[in-house]
């Protein structure tokens, strides 16, 4: 890192160290403003503020206002995060500079006896992982499994491509590229491509997402000609995937409340070839509109919005931007999302509630609560379900996906039938 980099780095920093906004926007809103940043510079910069994120914990035990002090910051993260020595940054810190980082890296063996230092966790996060019966090894591991950027995961579109001929073309391209442990249309790539300009994305035969992502559409059992609502389709990830397991026949209804997010899911309906899918914007989980699909539904998606603790490898930002206050608000509001998605289904049909997060309160506590008041469903164990066309490791009731075990994202998924 140069010491112009290092500027604009601090610049970044004291920015996302509020934690008002996320990160990767922040970042992305700076780029739009200095437009003659070159990408090496882009490169370097995202790479430290994301470290310095992901180091947080550490960072803030030295110093407690780092966002007042984001340039400190930015050379912690260099050390602590992107594994630089001190003599590699003569050329961007001054003597007292370097004092500190000799100070920093003097204070290991203290990070590592600590459990939130240790974990890169904040402390109400721990409290909750241990209020639901983690253990500290537990909140360890798991602190752990996210510390590592994710791969990028890709779903081969089955309506365009084979999956192992789009990956002997990645191979022959000199990426390292390998097929999913589970979804039968993941592939993993190891390597950082411009996807979006590759022939393949820009003609539909691959879509970025999490191979766990792919599971969750998987466990609907969509099929041709049925009826299926994904009812909280976002920018339409899953939407697509079900999509094509319906071989483009059918109906397949992509509710939202926000009609951005289904904006964007239009051009993506297109380059996927995909006809059978109905985006509709809805005011909320109770919008009248909703009514004319009462006992329609063969199948109904859930990803219900939540917080996304699951994801922290993507976006280590969310922990400091949930709290327990949030969770509060996001456990009423999945509440009735789920109820209210459950009128949809005929009977015999299969609801999915999932989220991307590891908490019980949003998971298995939600599907508890959900079979208490709703007599005459009842919950699949997951296992079977997957476990006809998959080898994952799903044993019990519900899915849960462990970063550290199945080095997806963090995913739970519950299989609801109604009689």
């Amino acid at each position: 890192m140069n010491p112009n980099q290092l500027t604009h780095t601090a610049a970044v920093l004291a920015r996302v160290l509020t934690f008002a906004q996320p990160a990767d926007a922040v970042v992305s809103a700076y780029f739009r403003e200095h437009k003659k940043l070159g990408r090496q510079d882009r490169h370097e910069i995202a790479e430290t503020v994301f470290a310095a994120v992901r180091h947080y914990q550490k960072i803030t035990a030295v110093l407690p206002d780092a966002v007042r002090q984001s340039r400190l910051a930015a050379l912690a993260a260099l050390v602590l995060g992107r594994g630089l020595n001190i003599s590699q940054l003569a050329e961007c810190a001054n003597a007292e500079e370097q004092r500190f980082l000799g100070e920093l890296k003097a204070r290991k063996t203290e990070f590592s006896g600590s459990l939130n230092t240790a974990a890169e966790l904040p402390p109400w996060l721990i409290d909750t992982l241990q209020a639901q019966g983690w253990d500290e090894a537990e909140v360890l591991r798991f602190g752990r499994s996210i510390a590592a950027p994710a791969p990028l995961d890709l779903r081969v579109n089955a309506l365009k491509a084979k999956r192992d001929k789009v990956l002997a073309q990645l191979q022959q391209e000199g990426l390292r590229c390998e097929p999913g442990r589970y979804s039968p249309w993941a592939l993993r790539l190891h390597d950082k491509t411009a996807l979006i300009r590759h022939p393949l994305f820009t003609e539909g035969c691959v879509e970025v997402q999490d191979e766990g992502s792919q599971l969750l559409a998987l466990l609907t059992g969509a099929r041709r000609g049925e009826i299926v609502v994904d009812f909280c389709a976002g920018a339409g990830g899953k939407t697509l995937a079900l999509g094509a397991m319906m071989a483009n026949s059918g109906r397949l209804y992509a509710l939202d409340v926000s009609e951005k997010r289904l904006a964007n899911l239009k051009p993506r309906m297109v380059r996927a070839g995909l006809s059978n899918i109905h985006p509709q914007r809805i005011e909320s989980e109770h919008d009248k509109r909703l009514e004319r699909l009462y006992g329609k539904a063969d199948r109904v998606l859930v990803d219900a919005p939540c917080s996304g603790l699951g994801t922290l490898r993507r976006n280590p930002d969310l922990k400091y931007r949930q709290s327990p206050d949030t969770l509060e608000k996001l456990y009423a509001q999945q509440h009735s999302i789920l109820a209210a998605a459950a009128r949809l289904l005929r009977p015999g049909g299969r609801l999915v509630y999932a989220t991307c997060s590891v908490l019980a309160g949003e998971n298995e506590d939600q599907a508890e609560r959900f079979l208490a008041e709703h007599p005459g469903w009842q919950a699949e164990p997951v296992g079977e379900v997957l476990q006809k066309d998959l080898q994952i490791p799903a044993s019990g009731v519900y899915l849960r996906l462990d970063t550290a075990v199945h080095q997806t994202d963090g995913f739970f998924a519950a299989v609801f039938r109604k009689d």
